[in-house]
């Protein structure tokens, strides 16, 4: 007789795609109504589940791990960032964790020059004006931005997205510099011209533009905090479209009301979907709702991808994409 198939719960809809093709291969529990699941929603599906799908909006603690029923085996998240899950208070109770690379590397990276531009040529300014009904025609003088061509970007973080944001932002003419836990291969800093700083403090003192891109690890939180934002340029803009929490959004939010900072262009938020209702009446801060890889193509092969990492696993081998706490 064949084997059992696995048995699947999935936290919040997938494309019609991805759901329709985890039905045809394990038993799935789909979340029709696309409903943020609970403390106790996610605690239960762990208990009944052999392997369970969540995103970035469901925060899985050790205590809730602690409470997982021994059927759990894979938590197969749908995305790359798994600071939202006690990685290694899972490996400790025979968790394996898997994650999504590099699907989404262009789609942020896109994202990341959107903000820029939209900010430095306050578009949404310009957009908003027009949607009024109050604009009366051209004027020398009106809504000037700056252009980025010449300006030096600090780039925060220099893995895949911030690699693909400094080969976009080179193309526009910006000088790329970068900070890191080490240096990039010598070959990607003589393709990108780019100029690693071992001083974050030094870096960011000396830029026009800050892209934040590191995820989001005990070593990275309010990496960019009261002290350092107060180094920046008047001039400078900074650009999120990593984790929220790599920035003190209070300090953030005091230093763009003081004008302390140029702007602003932020795809996520410290406290998720909680943002800081200051940040929104700032004409120079555009807040997106975490649209980074927000691409039917990119969302999609998130889905491949935690696919192929549960039939691997439903095979007996190690998932092609397992996450191990050393890798945080």
């Amino acid at each position: 007789m064949p084997a059992p198939r696995l048995s699947v719960v999935v936290t919040r809809r997938l494309p019609e795609v991805v759901e329709t093709r985890m039905k045809e291969l394990f038993e799935v529990e789909l979340n029709h109504d696309d409903r943020k699941m609970s403390r106790e929603d996610l605690v239960e599906a762990m208990k009944r589940a052999d392997v369970l799908v969540p995103c970035v909006t469901d925060r899985i603690d050790a205590s809730m791990i602690s409470q997982a029923g021994e059927r759990l085996k894979l938590i197969a998240n749908y995305g790359a960032g798994v600071d939202h899950i006690d990685v290694s208070s899972a490996r400790q109770r025979g968790v394996l964790v898997s994650n999504t690379p590099g699907v989404v590397t262009d789609d942020t990276a896109d994202m990341t020059i959107a903000l820029m531009l939209a900010v430095t040529r306050r578009i949404p300014e310009g957009l908003a004006h027009m949607q009024a009904g109050d604009w009366k025609g051209w004027a020398p003088t009106a809504f000037m931005g700056h252009r980025i061509g010449g300006k030096r970007l600090g780039i925060l973080g220099m893995g895949r997205i911030g690699q693909a944001v400094a080969r976009r932002a080179k193309a526009f003419g910006m000088q790329i510099h970068y900070h890191n836990r080490t240096k990039v291969h010598p070959d990607i800093e003589e393709e990108l011209e780019a100029t690693y700083w071992d001083s974050l403090d030094q870096m960011v003192s000396r830029m026009d533009v800050i892209s934040v891109n590191c995820p989001h690890t005990p070593s990275t939180f309010h990496l960019l905090n009261a002290r350092r934002l107060k180094m920046l340029k008047r001039e400078a803009v900074i650009v999120n479209t990593s984790r929220g929490e790599v920035i003190d959004e209070n300090a953030l939010t005091r230093a763009l009301r003081a004008g302390e900072l140029a702007g602003a262009g932020l795809d996520v938020f410290e406290h998720g979907a909680d943002v800081n209702p200051r940040l929104r009446e700032l004409p120079n801060v555009v807040l997106l709702p975490h649209m980074g890889s927000a691409t039917v193509e990119g969302r999609v092969e998130m889905g491949e991808k935690v696919l192929v990492n549960i039939k691997t696993f439903a095979d007996g081998h190690r998932p092609p994409d397992l996450v191990v706490p050393s890798m945080i």
